[in-house]
């Protein structure tokens, strides 16, 4: 195994363990570093925001020169790739021949086999479930060299491995089913809503549209607790030019004090008020309404060398509108919420025993690594977990294991399936230590 030391860290940056890492340029290499290895964390962009790619003093393989698109088919619209290929590459490749992934997380430079292993959501999810729903079958080697093809039919085995945060084994194959568009534009309608009943209720109206997402002021409190954007999106006929690059790049890691209470409240009060109180209607290209800070190239530095956590919930439609209130009230109290706060409705799908989305409402939004932090992220947890709710794994960095247990009623079996493949716990990262994922139910 060729390796060189080197830190490596999530996208919240909020720990930066040194490990031995290997970075192949082809599957064959890849096969034999994965071998050679007493224990092994795959990592792919390091778009997860916690700890579920990395491994302290131990042993890790970077995947993202394993990117090569291996085939496809146009009728039945099934690509088959390797686990490194990212979102943007088939974009790039796809869209102008009228196809696109069928669900994309929030950034186009996330892995196909994160996707796998984190089974993502996007803002579509309420209609066309979680990506994993969408695989038709992986090649995947498991710890103890053997190498396996799964499909939705290997039931145990392929549940555990989407949404398995990576501890089932090496992907060195992914076949999934893009979906057709009429274009690449879509039609984006964006609303003002003055408080959370009002969010809600216009979300609730808006529910037929294909793609929903809403940006939500964390600093509001009182009367206006809970107000923000909703954007509704619908794809549109027609044949347009990908944008432009205009990416701009953070140089450098912010001072502490550059994200304060005031100067995001005033960053709110001005991106609240961007949008006419009327609202608007605009056509732009997929890529910008799907991937809107891909346009700035390491803004997670905002948030300085210290890092930032991400809380990440979906709490069921039955609790849901007074656990919002609740978490919403205990973060504008807390006066460390950022600008990037985003809720969205969610429907039944996932594919995995650990998969994320649950029928419900999700809230996300960033806070960054200062004092007070892990006791705020203890009390957003408690309402969660009160409500019936759970925290995304791939944004987690704090979650408690007794907790994890209680938001994942299917963890025993996932557990079972570690137990029979990797009983050596060959598979190893921080995420695992943390929440004991490999110790059984």
């Amino acid at each position: 195994m060729h390796s060189a030391r080197m830190e490596l860290a999530g996208w919240g940056r909020l720990t930066h363990p040194a490990c031995d890492a290997s970075r192949p340029e082809r599957m064959g290499e890849a096969i034999r570093d994965f071998a050679a290895a007493p224990n092994i964390a795959l990592h792919g962009a390091g778009r997860s925001y916690g700890d579920c790619a990395l491994n302290a003093d131990g042993r890790a393989l970077i995947t993202t020169r394993l990117d090569r698109i291996l085939a496809f088919d146009a009728d039945t619209g099934v690509v088959v790739v390797e686990p490194g290929v990212n979102f943007r590459r088939l974009m790039d490749v796809f869209l102008p021949r009228g196809f696109i992934v069928p669900v994309t997380p929030g950034t186009s430079f996330a892995t196909i086999g994160g996707a796998v292993a984190n089974d993502v959501h996007g803002k579509n999810h309420e209609h066309d479930g979680s990506f994993g729903q969408h695989v038709t079958e992986i090649d995947l080697l498991l710890p103890n060299g053997e190498a396996r093809t799964i499909t939705p039919a290997d039931t145990a085995l392929f549940r555990a491995t989407v949404g398995g945060v990576g501890l089932t084994g090496m992907m060195t194959r992914i076949a999934f089913r893009m979906a057709k568009l009429p274009g690449a534009r879509v039609r984006v309608r964006e609303k003002r809503c003055g408080d959370l009943e009002t969010f809600l209720t216009a979300m609730a109206e808006a529910s037929d549209a294909p793609y929903s997402v809403g940006w939500i002021d964390g600093t509001a409190r009182g009367a206006a607790l809970g107000r923000g954007i909703l954007e509704t999106a619908e794809p549109v006929e027609g044949a347009y030019p990908a944008p432009a690059e205009r990416a701009r790049a953070v140089p450098f890691d912010f001072p502490g004090f550059a994200l304060n209470p005031l100067s995001v409240a005033l960053f709110n009060e001005a991106y609240f008020r961007r949008v006419p109180a009327e609202g608007r209607v605009r056509r732009v290209h997929l890529r910008t309404f799907l991937y809107p800070l891909d346009a700035i190239h390491g803004w997670n530095r905002i948030y300085g060398k210290r890092g930032f956590v991400q809380f990440q919930c979906v709490v069921p439609y039955e609790t849901g509108a007074s656990a919002l209130r609740d978490l919403l009230g205990v973060i504008a109290d807390s006066r460390l919420a950022s600008f990037l706060a985003v809720l969205k409705r969610m429907g039944a799908g996932r594919a995995g025993y650990l998969s994320f989305p649950t029928p419900g409402y999700t809230l996300a939004l960033d806070f960054p690594n200062k004092p007070g932090i892990e006791d705020l992220y203890d009390r957003l947890v408690g309402i969660t977990l009160q409500a019936g709710g759970r925290i995304y794994l791939g944004k987690d960095a704090l979650l408690d294991p007794y907790r994890f247990r209680l938001m994942y009623p299917e963890f025993a079996a996932f557990a079972a399936v570690l137990a029979e493949i990797d009983p050596a716990r060959r598979m190893s990262t921080d995420m695992a230590r943390r929440l004991r994922l490999q110790d059984g139910p």
